[in-house]
């Protein structure tokens, strides 16, 4: 079957992409009023975290995770229907169903490209009901996608999630694959950092306050050890590809083609109005 919702989401990545193009984030950009009331969701789900006391002697994928999840499902109806104004209130529904997959498997303890992507649509979806505008793509990148992946690393670490996934689902890394999208795009046309850069540990830290891409691989650096072509081998090949140009690109194809396109990634997925399955 092929999914419509495929081309809107590759359509919606491109624009964010394209917004990010040759940019840092020291760049001149403006955040809506309306960009800040969705961050403050993390705000909600950070002090949830901070009150929900771990479980012990769990090494890896710790159950309290699970509390987190039941507080988000429990309280999400609220926290977004007070951010929407009153006629496009009705879309909550829709927008909490992609919004509550974007932390992780609650039941699995896990995290993959799957939760990735119900966070990509949940800001599609506030794209599609006219609450961000085209004049938002920046922000949504370098603002609201930056904050959600601060979250996420926290909630990594604090929880020890699993990879979902044999290999984080088609992740980059463990779990994310977008961020080294729009963190490519930044560098389009950067005389001084070229792909081969993002392997040495004295440019990351240098840079990983200005690039999403450096700031994943800050990450890696931080929580993995051994030689970074064992522990991040399909990073590792990138830093071979010789233009940012051509790294962005195949980038784009490989998510189209290993996360959009695989089933185990999106056969959770939930479809609707805003978002619809074409059987076609």
């Amino acid at each position: 079957a092929v999914v419509s919702t495929q081309s809107t989401g590759l359509g919606f990545i491109t624009a964010l992409n394209n917004s990010a193009k040759g940019k840092s984030y020291k760049c001149s950009y403006e955040i809506s009023d309306r960009m800040k009331s969705i961050a403050t969701l993390f705000t909600f789900i950070k002090e949830d975290l901070e009150e929900i006391p771990l479980e012990k002697d769990q090494r890896f994928g710790n159950k309290a995770f699970r509390v987190l999840g039941e507080r988000i499902v429990e309280k999400s109806h609220g926290w977004i229907s007070n951010v929407l104004p009153d006629d496009i209130k009705e879309a909550v529904v829709e927008l909490k169903a992609y919004f509550d997959e974007s932390f992780g498997s609650y039941i699995r303890v896990d995290y993959g490209t799957g939760h990735e992507i119900n966070f990509l649509a949940f800001c599609c979806c506030l794209y599609k009901i006219g609450f961000f505008s085209p004049s938002d793509y920046i922000a949504t990148v370098f603002y609201l996608f930056r904050e959600y992946l601060i979250l996420m690393r926290k909630i990594q670490m604090w929880y020890r999630l699993e990879p979902a996934g044999s290999h984080g689902v088609w992740g980059l890394d463990d779990y994310q694959f977008l961020p080294f999208i729009f963190g490519s795009a930044q560098f389009l046309g950067n005389p001084v950092i070229s792909p081969d850069h993002f392997v040495v540990p004295e440019v990351v830290d240098k840079h990983c306050d200005d690039y999403m891409f450096l700031e994943c691989i800050k990450f890696i650096n931080d929580v993995k050890t051994g030689p970074f072509s064992e522990h991040s081998n399909q990073l590792w090949g990138i830093s071979g590809v010789p233009t940012w140009t051509k790294v962005n690109g195949g980038l784009i194809k490989m998510y189209k083609a290993e996360v959009l396109a695989k089933h185990p990634v999106i056969q959770h997925f939930v479809f609707g109005s805003l978002l619809s399955f074409d059987p076609k």
